[in-house]
């Protein structure tokens, strides 16, 4: 039986120094609504997707939860123990006995972050100004550039007019090549508020010359003070000279030296490797994306710098464990790990010649534990059979959001989690056909029906409904045969089909009131 772990002694976990993997296991719309402050969402319906990234050592001593007397909670214990993690436990009574308990209860996702980016406003006293302070500027002719602090597809989605993309720790290694004359103005801006702050204090940080400020609200408040954004730009910083690159790496010198952030070599790696059976050992390469694919440390996963800083818990769910960050150059890495230091992660080191020997290219698909492949069909097949009316279902397991931007016309959208809503809305005698994103995940849930609903055939479209769209075959798009509430997974203000204007101001003002609820629950350790 898997021990309960009541909330007074998950309080004292939360504030020794061993390494804790307190996870929440509801899905993350459910989650967002409200959770505890250091629990990351690895939903009962991914487990097996996500653990072994996040959780990489079997010994890690693992709290779960949900809701409350769920289930849940319950089962991804049985999992996760048959999968050889030895230390798991159930917090007792969930969430709802934690709230019971006088504890702070947080809405939101990547809350320590975005409470982080919110402390680092108030300690440094950040510089910002507003949408209207910034468009007179502009309107005058002031010399500036517009740097924003996201990821590509986030700047291409919505922009400032006038906007570089020059996401997070790209920022002090391609500004001085940006900005070379130390009289431009340099602005920051991200979506809401986090990422403008910590973008333009690691500018400031780093000793940069020029006046630097962050956009107060981001593109939400651009657009709520009535400015019209930019869609579908793609103009982004360039890669810095030789010239840019020396200053750039003067500047992350000073901020290693003033954040007391370490270098470590390639035999203290290996050191640290061979003790991953007693102390989690996490190495991320904080360069590009098309980096990262280009060639990659083995045994390396990719976080950009910037998104580490924003969504650390998506990255790492165990506390207190040792983490190495790389790059080419060490400034990118430097300036990350100074973030994650004050954010309170002590083993937080940099990797010195990160890209040294050989290397592996392409992206890194994500750790499947237990993964078994079942029967699959192709999506010719599939298209077959849809036309000539044979007797099949489609049951679509992707997000809630990716099945309202494009599914395989006529299929059911389901949660893994609560399959048995999904095949109660599916004649009994259909022939189940599943599908995911890339198919993977359907694997797993094909197993799942063979297991608990014997007699139903099923089969796994093979690579998904993505290999549906590549050969050509026609997408619905919408929310048209949802099999349960689409509260899996928690949509922005702007991916709002009603009411945005109403969900960016509630946004930004959960963000600036999360500093006092911190203080409340006293276990964040900010630097």
């Amino acid at each position: 039986m898997v021990r309960s772990c009541p909330p007074r002694e998950l309080k004292a976990m939360l504030q020794d120094v061993k390494e804790l993997a307190l996870v929440d296991v509801r899905e993350q719309g459910v989650y967002y609504h409200g959770h505890l402050l250091f629990a990351s969402c690895i939903p009962l319906s991914r487990l097996e997707m996500m653990v072994g990234d996040l959780v990489p050592r079997r010994g890690t001593r693992v709290v779960l939860c949900d809701g409350g007397n769920e289930g849940l909670a319950e089962r991804a214990a049985e999992k996760l123990t048959a999968y050889d993690y030895s230390d798991v436990s159930v917090m007792q009574g969930g969430v709802n006995a934690w709230r019971d308990a006088g504890y702070e209860v947080f809405t939101g996702i990547n809350v320590v972050s975005k409470a982080f980016g919110e402390y680092i406003e108030h300690r440094y006293d950040t510089p910002r100004l507003s949408a209207e302070e910034l468009a007179a500027k502009r309107s005058a002719g002031e010399k500036m550039v517009i740097l924003d602090s996201r990821p590509m597809a986030e700047f291409e989605n919505m922009s400032i007019p006038g906007g570089i993309d020059c996401p997070g720790a790209e920022l002090v290694y391609r500004v001085f090549d940006v900005a070379p004359d130390p009289d431009t103005l340099i602005v920051v801006n991200c979506a809401g508020r986090t990422r403008s702050i910590i973008g333009a204090q690691s500018l400031i940080n780093a000793g940069i010359p020029n006046q630097v400020m962050a956009l107060k609200n981001g593109t939400m408040g651009w657009e709520l003070a009535g400015f019209q954004a930019a869609r579908g730009r793609t103009e982004r910083a360039a890669a810095p000279s030789p010239r840019g690159l020396s200053k750039g790496r003067a500047a992350a010198s000073r901020v290693a030296e003033r954040f007391g952030v370490l270098t470590i070599d390639q035999l203290r790696l290996e050191a640290f490797r061979r003790e991953r059976e007693q102390r989690s050992l996490v190495v991320l390469d904080v360069r590009t994306a098309e980096e990262f694919s280009a060639g990659h440390r083995p045994g390396s996963r990719h976080a950009p710098g910037g998104q580490l800083v924003q969504a650390t818990d998506e990255y790492i769910a165990i506390r207190n464990a040792r983490i190495v960050l790389v790059d080419d150059d060490g400034v990118r890495a430097t300036m990350t790990a100074s973030w994650l230091k004050q954010m309170g992660w002590d083993d937080a080191f940099v990797l010195q010649d990160g890209l040294r020997g050989a290397l592996e290219q392409g992206a890194v698909p994500p750790t499947l534990i237990d993964f078994k492949r079942a029967a699959t069909t192709s999506a010719a097949e599939l298209k077959a059979q849809l036309n000539d009316g044979s007797n099949v279902a489609v049951l679509d397991f992707a997000t809630s959001l990716q099945y309202r931007k494009q599914h395989i016309p006529g299929a059911y959208w389901a949660v893994r989690s609560r399959l048995d809503q999904a095949l109660a809305a599916v004649s009994p005698s259909k022939e189940l056909v599943l599908s995911s994103p890339d198919g993977l995940l359907a694997h797993y849930i094909a197993r799942d029906v063979a297991t608990s609903h014997r007699g139903i055939s099923v089969e796994v479209l093979e690579g998904g409904t993505s290999a549906w769209r590549d050969a050509g075959f026609p997408t619905a798009t919408g929310a048209e045969r949802l099999t349960c509430e689409a509260n899996d997974v928690w949509y922005k203000p702007y991916e709002q089909t009603s009411a945005v204007r109403k969900a960016m101001q509630d946004y930004l003002s959960w963000e600036v009131d999360l500093v006092k609820q911190i203080e409340r629950d006293g276990d964040a350790m900010f630097k």
